[in-house]
């Protein structure tokens, strides 16, 4: 097949032999199949940002680090600089997410390489070397699906032990392998310990796991493991090994609500700070927020 623009500088820099041909192509990438010397990988390409249909959200973006204050000003504003910085950093997001969970031993693709927007990593094939279904692909024995939702309770368990939540977790970015499930596409993931949306999102995904993995054992719908992970998190007790029951119950304590006023409060101030910190810094020398004194005192 013809090469894809976006993967003829892999071609030149060697990384990639030949292009054999389309995998899949999803709300924010194109996924081929290509030949690297004798090993037959993927090459994930992002579309660009005016042409996907999974925007990035403010939530998603919170608490992720950006090189240095002038990178951050520039996405703000939403200059074209900005927007590069923006789209630049939501690819990396995935290529960082999925070096540290695979060295954490989550099952995700192994990535190899990214270069112009174009990431080389595993694929994840099928026991006779297509690539690998979907879980929505597939029909489940209830033990089966007992089996493999207790195993990716684990993984998102293992996941939140590293700091990260999937954010998009489904039974649609879930592959099935000869080895059992594969989590993939994570360009979303955000940080557990940076983002206020983490716990609703964590809360999501495990909700999708129990109602997909419900079809076939619907008791599975009554769990709550997201709560209890949750928990063990904030107390700092959650590690790999972990035995979770499914079960939770709520705090019966009434709600401080002075508390929390206050706490709303000096989160209003700090951020009143952190703006006039900003606007001094980008204040052209010389110039002063005073008004100029009037004509009979110049």
């Amino acid at each position: 097949m013809k090469t894809p623009k976006r993967i003829e500088p892999l071609i030149e820099d060697g990384l990639v032999d030949e292009v054999l041909r389309p995998l899949m192509s999803g709300k924010e990438a194109a996924v081929y199949v290509v030949r690297c010397g004798k090993e037959i990988r993927c090459a994930k390409v992002y579309k660009e940002a005016n042409k996907r249909s999974f925007r990035q959200a403010a939530e998603y973006q919170e608490g992720r680090k950006v090189r240095n204050s002038r990178q951050a000003r520039a996405m703000a504003k939403g200059s074209k600089f900005g927007r590069k910085e923006a789209e630049d950093a939501w690819q990396n997001a995935e290529v960082a997410a999925l070096f540290r969970l695979a060295n954490a031993g989550v099952r995700v693709p192994k990535p190899f390489d990214f270069l112009e927007g174009v990431l080389l990593m595993e694929l994840v094939a099928d026991e006779y070397g297509d690539a690998a279904p979907r879980l929505n692909d597939v029909v489940l024995e209830p033990e089966q699906a007992r089996e493999y939702h207790a195993f990716l309770i684990s993984q998102i368990v293992l996941m939140l032990c590293t700091g990260l939540v999937h954010g998009d977790l489904s039974e649609f970015n879930v592959l099935l392998g000869p080895q059992g499930p594969v989590i993939i596409d994570l360009p979303q993931a955000v940080d557990a310990a940076g983002n206020n949306h983490a716990f609703s999102m964590l809360e999501r995904d495990v909700g999708n796991m129990a109602a997909y993995f419900g079809r076939f054992a619907p008791e599975l719908k009554r769990t709550r493991y997201a709560k209890e992970m949750w928990a063990l998190y904030e107390a700092g007790t959650l590690h790999p090994g972990s035995v979770l029951t499914g079960e939770f119950a709520d705090s019966q304590e009434r709600a401080d609500v002075g508390s929390v006023m206050r706490e709303i409060e000096a989160a209003r101030f700090d951020e009143e700070r952190r703006r006039a910190a900003r606007a001094e810094d980008e204040r052209p020398p010389g110039k002063s927020d005073e008004p100029p004194p009037p004509p009979w005192m110049q």
